[in-house]
């Protein structure tokens, strides 16, 4: 069945988590993905473990299925004219070399354009391809770190905090399949392509959303707030007498439903808590008491009463009871694939459900050069040697 994306050509130069996770999603909706790497295999994820299932890598095998693999040297006149080559017939480039490698290549957004003027060129770097910051490395947990995420993340006690998986490397995969289809969809009319400039420093500033913009209305400096919301009182974590349960109540009605199986119905009364801007404001009385109440019962029984009263409420999960989560399962968030080195193997699914073209997953995360003949065929280097 042909996917969203079907026709579309995508050359990925891309590796490690922000390029790779955009090409992935591209493929998952149809497009052709060909990804570049060096002779052997160049994305450093290849070897990021462990895990190794057959002496292939679980970080490399999440980001890279629905993609054929080619192996060039681009230090070789040879290897650059296949990239040209390729990019005459590609729909897409994406690319996450330092601002400037591609330009010193010979293959920038200028030379490929004027070899196929319909290119979206999607180069994706640490800082940006302008400003002074325009030539340093950029690597998620630095952005984490300047961008000030990590200064609201986590509590006093802790300190600042990064999280636990790369999180603007994700968010700026996923940017960048919003500009490179808005590209794609604004060239059904002029005919022509243009060049995408995204930064990870960028999109961690674009995620800081409501606390951003809470700071450049009241120049108050946000600080951690552990597991409670800036914005919304009561929206956090609790204890109960076995564990821990996350309350996430956004409307008054709410609220007033959470006093009454709490069994304290006159809180929702009380003037300090009639609206959540009150509750933010007396939120260091109101919290302690709600968390007395929640003391009384278990977490299985908060939450079963929160579902029967239509209020927000989860449990902690590990990983490992997320996996069994049934929820999960009929959407179909696991895919079984089988892999021709490391054998069967199950990947986290894709949480894009189109009616009418459904996403698939076609293609296993391919071994280094696995297509070089069907894709290259007799453009081929007769020696290909060295990497990126």
């Amino acid at each position: 069945m042909p996917g969203a994306l079907t026709g579309m050509k995508i050359l990925d130069l891309s590796r490690v988590l922000a390029g790779p996770y955009c090409t992935m999603i591209l493929g998952d909706l149809g497009a052709e993905v060909i990804k570049v790497e060096a002779p052997g295999g160049s994305d450093e994820t290849r070897n990021w473990g462990p895990p190794f299932q057959n002496g292939v890598s679980a970080y490399f095998l999440s980001v890279n299925r629905n993609k054929k693999s080619v192996t060039v040297d681009l230090k070789t006149p040879e290897g650059i004219a296949v990239i040209k080559k390729l990019a005459a017939e590609s729909d897409v480039v994406v690319s996450n070399f330092k601002t400037g490698t591609m330009e010193r290549l010979g293959i920038g957004y200028e030379t490929l354009s004027a070899i196929n003027p319909r290119i979206v060129y999607c180069s994706i770097t640490g800082f940006g391809e302008t400003g002074p910051d325009r030539d340093m490395p950029g690597y998620d947990f630095i952005i984490q770190a300047m961008s000030g995420l990590m200064s609201i993340t986590g509590d006093k006690k802790s300190g600042p905090q990064k999280m636990g998986v790369a999180i603007t490397d994700v968010l700026t995969g996923l940017y960048a399949c919003i500009g490179i289809q808005a590209a794609l969809l604004e060239r059904v009319g002029s005919g022509k392509g243009q060049k995408i400039d995204l930064s990870l420093y960028d999109t961690a500033i674009s995620a800081l959303v409501n606390i951003g913009s809470n700071y450049l209305m009241d120049k108050k400096v946000p600080t951690a707030l552990g597991n409670a919301h800036a914005n919304i009182v009561p929206y956090q974590l609790f204890q109960t007498s076995d564990g821990e349960i996350v309350i996430a109540v956004g409307t008054n009605q709410q609220f007033t439903a959470l006093c009454q199986i709490l069994k304290e119905p006159e809180y929702a009364k009380d003037n300090r808590y009639l609206t959540n801007s009150r509750r933010v404001k007396n939120r260091e009385i109101l919290i302690p008491l709600l968390q007395q109440a929640l003391l009384k019962e278990n977490t299985a029984h908060w939450q079963q009463l929160c579902r029967e009263h239509d209020i927000p409420a989860g449990p902690i999960q590990t990983v490992e009871e997320m996996v069994h989560d049934k929820q999960l399962q009929a959407r179909n968030m696991f895919v079984e694939h089988n892999h021709p080195t490391a054998g069967k193997i199950t990947l986290i699914g894709s949480p894009l459900k189109l009616s009418r073209t459904p996403v698939e997953m076609k293609r296993h995360p391919p071994d280094a050069g696995e297509h070089n003949e069907e894709v290259l065929g007799n453009s081929q280097p007769s020696k290909i040697r060295g990497d990126f």
